[in-house]
């Protein structure tokens, strides 16, 4: 019998008991949670869900932010044998119906009183479900257990019946089903055992020196398998203390309080953090613009060195102590003064931004993963890295390309299919390898690199090949560009949805006296598509004529919360048919004289619980 997750934590819990094993906000100061107390708590919740009857197998949902009590749900659910089911809490109430019916689970934790009053009344659609508990003390509704009440439970059993079950499991055991994003279709349930998840966990830490005394901010969903691998069961692995964040607005902020010595993000926050740092320099004072572009300069001599391995020497040295006490000294400060290094996951990382975070002694390790893999097969590391890559597969993975560039993969990371989908798990699968629908191409010295989603490569009317997120990923670089999406598979040319930077271009449209009385108005003053379609124009120096974006509509707002997955990848299809007639007219207007444009949409605010 092999090790699963939760007998791998409380075995660390009387290793480190007295440590700080996590961190949240309570009543707005961050307070540390020990070792021994996670212990007590994955013991309580343990016995609590084997007083509501739940058995071996069966699954538990989990729809909550992060916090601790989210990893008390998960930990106590596979305590019992349980399998735990985790659920975005911001999804919709269509895909989450799909996750409860479809895994049959039996158990629900939520944080949500609006989702909560809402399921309730198609509680008829999910005959499995037998119990919802509120993450908090109180449910106010009848049908539902609040924490307390839930808790109290757990006097009736005792705690030689939950060290039966810890001993009773195995590592082959079915730990998780991890729904995918949906990005090309409904949600399907990735089977994850103990032993696909130990198994990746292992791999990383030969990989990286982290312990206890790093701590981690943690703000992704734990429902990616990206943030539940490498930020939470990792962490918990090496005694790396988990600081939960207050939300994804709330990261500059909680960084400055918790201080963290390493963070785990997809690009979209590093794109983000980018397009601060150079909007305030560029409004900053001719002086201020020539030290920091110096610096950069310098910067980007030294990271080329370090990126080969060789230490700068000379006045080159010099210069590089005087750019960093003078402008990346102070972007270290900002992210809490004590990071030793990002990583990045979930989609590709614009080489340009990495560069510059290097430039500023900022090291972002880029990995490449999946939830059907248990998390990353590939990482670049302290040893080992090259930008534009997700480095080297994992030693406990075997990677090889198929004819056409398929990325396959073999290894104990690699999930058992897809929950009550036999016909999809075979398709998945060549043989023992599995199909990853992502194209890559490997260099000499083994390091990896990702084309493209294999169903997202655009084939133009002229059989050009074209990877539409290494452009989209260009396109972003620019200060006034914050997403965007190109379209033109079977086309005659690419056009683009382009989502602005609406802060930078409020600023430029007031600088340059421009009148307008919304978004909807600027996105379609002439003035503001002359300038997007200038700077799209410098952005495409140098590519062939088949790789430009010939027009473009820019867009009033961003993509909405049903047309990105929850770590902001564009669902594609869905936008595609969302902006079906925009996309057509793109190519229409060639016959009319009409160029870019930019189009309306509907201002949408989001309801609190």
């Amino acid at each position: 019998m092999g090790d699963t997750l939760v007998r791998m934590v409380l075995d660390n819990a009387r290793k480190w008991a007295d440590q700080p094993a996590m961190m949240h906000k309570v009543q707005g100061v961050y307070r540390s949670l020990s070792w021994r107390e996670l212990g007590t708590e994955i013991s309580l919740y343990g016995r609590a869900l084997l007083a509501l009857g739940l058995t071996p197998g069966e699954r538990v949902a989990i729809m909550a932010p992060n916090s601790p009590r989210w990893a008390f749900a998960d930990l106590g659910a596979m305590a019992c044998g349980g399998v735990t089911v985790p659920v975005y809490h911001t999804e919709s109430t269509a895909a989450i119906l799909h996750i409860l019916k479809d895994s049959g689970s039996r158990i629900l934790f939520l944080q949500s009183r609006r989702m909560a009053l809402e399921l309730l009344k198609r509680r008829a659609e999910l005959p499995e479900l037998r119990h919802v508990i509120f993450l908090e003390d109180e449910a106010r509704q009848p049908e539902v257990l609040g924490l307390r009440d839930f808790l109290d439970g757990a006097a009736s059993v005792p705690a030689a019946q939950l060290d039966h079950a810890l001993r009773a499991a195995d590592e082959e055991d079915l730990a998780t089903l991890i729904y995918t994003s949906g990005t090309t279709g409904t949600p399907k349930g990735v089977m994850l055992s103990h032993s696909n998840i130990l198994a990746n966990v292992g791999d990383v830490a030969r990989l990286f020196p982290i312990g206890p005394g790093d701590v981690c901010l943690s703000f992704l969903p734990l429902s990616h398998v990206f943030e539940r691998v490498d930020g939470y069961y990792f962490m918990l692995h090496r005694g790396v203390t988990i600081a939960y964040a207050e939300g994804i607005e709330a990261v500059p902020v909680n960084i400055a309080e918790v201080r963290p010595t390493l963070m785990i993000s997809v690009p979209r926050l590093y794109e983000k953090m980018f397009a601060r740092i150079m909007e305030r320099v560029l409004s900053g004072s001719w002086l201020r613009k020539q030290i920091f572009f110096g610096a950069l300069r310098v910067g980007r001599a030294g990271a080329r060195l370090r990126l080969v391995g060789e230490q700068p020497g000379g006045a080159l040295s010099l210069l590089l102590k005087l750019a960093d006490h003078a402008v990346f000294a102070k972007l270290r400060a900002h992210l809490g003064g004590r990071l030793r290094f990002f990583v990045a996951g979930g989609a590709p990382l614009s080489v340009d931004i990495a560069e510059f975070f290097l430039a500023a002694q900022i090291d972002i390790y880029e990995g490449y993963g999946l939830t059907e893999s248990a998390g990353g097969i590939a990482v670049n590391t302290p040893q080992a890295r090259r930008l534009g890559t997700v480095g080297r597969p994992f030693a406990g993975i075997e990677v090889r390309l198929a004819e056409d560039g398929e990325i396959l993969l073999r290894g104990a990371g690699i999930c058992r299919g897809y929950w009550q989908r036999p016909e999809e798990t075979a398709e998945a699968f060549a043989g023992d390898w599995f199909r990853t629908g992502d194209m890559g191409e490997m260099d000499a010295d083994g390091f990896l690199r990702i084309v493209d989603r294999k169903k997202d490569l655009i084939v133009t009317a002229g059989g050009e090949n074209i990877a539409p997120q290494n452009i989209e990923n260009l396109l972003k670089t620019d200060k006034f560009i914050a997403n965007a999406m190109v379209h033109g598979d079977r086309k005659p040319f690419l056009t683009a949805l382009l989502v602005p930077n609406l802060d930078n271009l409020e600023k430029f449209a007031r600088d340059a006296r421009i009148d307008f009385l919304d978004h909807c108005d600027l996105v379609n003053h002439p003035r503001v598509l002359a300038l997007i379609r200038d700077r799209v124009d410098q952005l495409q120096q140098g590519m062939t004529s088949f790789q430009r974006i010939k027009r473009f509509t820019l867009l009033s707002q961003d993509f909405a919360k049903d047309e990105i997955t929850p770590t902001m990848k564009l669902k594609r299809k869905v936008i595609t048919e969302h902006f079906q007639d925009i996309l057509e007219g793109m190519y229409a207007a060639k016959d009319h004289g009409i160029h870019d444009a930019g189009f309306c949409m509907v201002e949408t605010t989001e309801n609190g619980d």
